[in-house]
């Protein structure tokens, strides 16, 4: 017999499985018959709202409220949107609609069924399918509808200490699962105070003595004195909050801290150690037994490690059973692999030692399975790009041709390699989505433009844009005088236009009476309308993300073209070919690796701080013979963070009273307004500033052919791909050119090593592949810098070994099951939806 909160819950289960039904009916109507019915659907956004939002309220807030929030977003604007695009949304809104049905639990069969655990409640993983038996597709959707959880329904968490996690970014109990420890520590290896060794990290444990600001010249420090019954143990805080550190440093109180031994006269110290409370014999789960590892994760606000980790272990317990694999089993079992719901229990609280080294196995099991959902979703993006409908353009060729007769120069045999690919491209019918990598110099803007002229020669529109206004304009200017020559409309378009000139361009733009669109971000705003856009070129993509990629594309989608536009992505940042083909899957990939003739080499040297008024002399020599100079800085104002760098705004006060008196100083930097910004380079270009004081700014696009000596500050604290990228500044006449790179942490084998790599050569691959060697493929490329989305694990791109294995497995797996339309096919492709639509473009999945 029923209890009355029984009777409750079946009638809350009754109530949302009316609600989701009636989501179901239209949207099963409109998919009727291969979408026959879908254009007479009219007016779902307002139901659909009414009805996400009762359902949510029904279901409470442990369950699908986030997967609500979800399907209603999915009708945002549904009546405008193209057949297609409605045909997609429907679908995706079936299969998750699908999943949210309520179901009674089942027991567990031997083949892996049902999970019985309600959203909540703790599952153990004997309750999980066997290690080759995926869950069904249902039973999928709702446990990844569990991870998205809200964290202030875990327990011990509530709505304040959620808001300080949110802060983290941390908002639902996936986000925890994957908050991994940023180190692990041996309990055992915790020193007395007289036995640390300066030079390792190491932990200690000891009485705060004294603690308080401290003062050396005008800068102030926060010091602590620890003691045990050894020695004493200085530690020092350089950055710090004061009401914080008071907080946690109190005198008699008895703390742990971790870090970096250095000794400072016969003292040793730490700086910036971690620290947290210590009690001998307190059962706080920590793992303080000899010879065990605790996790250490990035700080939290205001908390101490030991409730981070108590949090991250009620989750990891709860949630961690039904973790998705986004790996089918049999692969997991061939690549030696954790189940990811293992992973993350041995990732957190793992239960051998340093020797063990499975914490290590877990977190290369969990990189593993972000690498081949990543892989698999571009070879899905590129499968499905040949499928999508293009433009194919004609042969033509006649404006191309007067463009030759024009052009001062003949194009090298690496031009004529790429165009030949791209015009290949551009005849086919569906888009072309390649990637064009040219070192500084290589002629990539000509051959762009060429493609363009294509475009616009079978009567479409073309678009290029940049990531700021200072090199959209420099292509525009370079652009405009060989259009002009060709009878083609060329507009510019950035952000800072205002007024008349800037309707004037939308209007152009609209009405197809501009044909070739240079521009900046502006170019993807919503007041921007393409008349006919067949070709988009996107300049220093790694500037770009995937979602702007995305929307420039879309701006040909929604003209009277109606198909996808063709994307050439251009960079000047060489990409090693074997790291190119792993991370830019979806892409085809053409390299410009010839300089044209007549370049002349940079001579690049390495400099120390001694060396200083050498440099200025140089300089000097320079400004004589008629040139002009870059000096470069890493900072555009002083930082209280970052005390020991020198920054360009005081530099070039500095330096145009102290150093340079006679010659006439600029300021150029990135928190200028674009009319500031524009009235320097104008100077500068005319010969009215002699020396360019500037930040990283000037990295792309910036041509002054009569600048031939930069001077890089803190070298130390650039990539090799952003030094080569600046050099390209210089060397751009006929005159020859000097790099000086000034460093001032050249102690650093490493550092030193690869600054030497600078002198060596100007060649950018070579650059690249000695940055890749030396900083391996995470550093080298950064997600930000390859237009990928934000990995979960930090380790996702260290390994390239890794990386390569993933590429190959998800290829194979895509290779076996095109559609993904088997069982185990079926699962990955919810979790690839899961993990990656919105981050990676993937509407085309599914």
């Amino acid at each position: 017999m029923q209890t009355p909160a029984d009777q409750k819950n079946t009638s809350r289960t009754d109530r949302l499985g009316g609600i989701i039904d009636a989501v179901l009916k239209p949207l099963r109507f409109a998919s009727k018959d291969g979408f026959l019915h879908i254009s007479s659907v009219k007016s779902l956004e307002p139901l659909m709202a009414r009805l996400c939002d009762e359902a949510a309220s029904v279901a409470g807030p442990q369950a699908h409220s986030l997967a609500f929030d979800d399907l209603k977003s999915l009708f945002e604007g549904f009546d405008s949107l193209p057949v297609d695009e409605k045909k997609l949304r429907v679908t995706r809104a079936l299969s998750l609609a699908s999943g949210l049905l309520p179901a009674t639990p089942a027991p567990v069969t031997d083949a892996g069924g049902l999970l019985p655990a309600p959203p909540g409640s703790v599952m153990d993983a004997s309750e999980m399918p066997g290690p080759l038996e995926p869950p069904s597709v249902k039973e999928t959707l709702r446990r990844l509808s569990l991870l998205r959880t809200p964290l202030e329904s875990v327990k011990g968490v509530g709505p304040k200490m959620a808001e300080r996690f949110a802060k983290k970014g941390l908002v639902t109990v996936e986000d925890i699962l994957y908050f991994l420890p940023l180190r692990y520590e041996d309990r055992s290896s915790i020193r007395k105070i007289r036995e640390l060794a300066p030079g390792s990290h190491q932990s200690a444990v000891g009485e705060v003595m004294a603690a308080g600001e401290a003062r050396y010249g005008k800068r102030k420090v926060y010091e602590a004195a620890l003691s045990d019954s050894t020695s004493i143990l200085k530690l020092k805080w350089f950055h710090y909050k004061l009401s914080y550190m008071k907080g946690r440093l109190k005198v008699g109180s008895r703390i742990r801290v971790y870090g970096a031994v250095s000794a400072f006269g016969n003292q040793k110290e730490m700086i910036h150690p971690d620290i947290e409370p210590f009690s001998t014999g307190s059962d706080d789960g920590d793992g303080d037994e000899q010879g065990s590892l605790t996790p250490v994760y990035s700080q939290v606000e205001p908390f101490h490690q030991k409730t981070l980790r108590k949090i991250v272990r009620e989750v990891v317990d709860t949630y961690g059973p039904g973790a998705i694999d986004g790996v089918p089993p049999n692969i997991l079992k061939r690549c030696s692999m954790m189940p990811i719901g293992v992973a993350f229990k041995e990732a957190h609280h793992p239960g051998g030692t340093v020797e063990d080294k499975a914490h290590l196995a877990a977190r290369r099991s969990l990189v593993f399975d972000e690498l081949f959902l990543l892989e698999l979703g571009l070879a899905l993006k590129r499968r499905s790009a040949k499928m999508e409908s293009g433009i194919a353009f004609a042969s033509g060729g006649e404006l191309e041709g007067r463009l030759r007769g024009l052009l001062p120069f003949t194009l090298t045999r690496a031009q004529e390699t790429v165009l030949a690919e791209i015009k290949k491209d551009m005849s086919q019918p569906h888009p072309m989505n390649r990637l064009v990598q040219g070192d500084v110099g290589s002629g990539k803007t000509v051959v762009s433009f060429i493609a363009a002229l294509k475009a616009i020669e079978a009567g479409y529109q073309a678009a290029i844009m940049a990531p700021t206004e200072i090199l959209a304009e420099q292509h525009f200017l370079n652009i405009r005088a060989h259009a002009d020559g060709l009878g083609i409309n060329a507009v510019l378009l950035k952000g800072a236009m205002k007024g008349a000139d800037k309707k004037k361009a939308l209007e152009s733009i609209r009405l197809g009476e501009a044909g070739l669109v240079v521009g900046t971000h502006a170019l993807i705003q919503k007041d921007v309308e393409f008349k006919k856009l067949g070709l988009a070129v996107i300049d220093e993509q790694h500037r770009f993300g995937v979602s702007q990629r995305a929307a420039l594309k879309k701006k040909g989608v929604c003209s009277e073209a109606s198909a996808s536009p063709d994307i050439l992505i251009m960079t000047a940042t060489p990409i090693p070919r074997t790291l190119s083909m792993t991370v830019f899957g979806d892409l085809d990939v053409s390299v410009i690796d010839e300089l044209p003739p007549g370049r002349k080499p940079v001579t690049t040297r390495l400099i120390r701080e001694k060396d200083r008024a050498k440099a200025y002399d140089a300089i000097r020599t320079e400004h004589v013979s008629g040139s002009q100079c870059y000096i470069v800085y890493p900072l555009v104002e002083e930082s209280e963070e970052f005390l020991s760098l020198k920054d360009a705004t005081n530099m070039a006060e500095h330096l145009g009273h102290d150093i340079f008196p006679e010659f006439s100083v600029g300021l150029l930097h990135g928190r200028m307004n674009s009319a500031e910004k524009e009235a320097v380079m104008r100077d500068f270009k005319a010969k009215r500033i002699d020396i360019l004081v500037s930040t990283t700014v000037i990295e792309v696009g910036v041509d002054v052919p009569n600048a031939t000596v930069m001077l890089i500050e803190h070298a130390e604290r650039f990539g090799l791909a952003q030094l080569h990228q600046l050099r390209g500044r210089v060397g751009r006449g006929e005159k020859k050119s000097l790099c000086l790179l000034l460093a001032q942490w050249t102690n650093s084998e490493d550092t030193y090593r690869r600054l030497k790599v600078m002198e060596e050569t100007m060649d950018g691959f070579k650059i690249a592949e000695e940055d890749l060697k030396i900083r391996g493929p995470g550093d080298f490329l950064g997600t930000r810098q390859a237009g990928l989305p934000d990995f979960r694990t930090a380790e996702a791109l260290t390994d390239l070994t890794l990386l390569k294995k993933a590429r190959e497995e998800a290829f194979a797996f895509l290779k076996s099951d095109p559609g993904l339309n088997s069982p185990r096919a079926a699962c990955v492709k919810e979790v690839l939806k899961a993990r990656w639509e919105g981050r990676l473009e993937l509407a085309e999945v599914g």
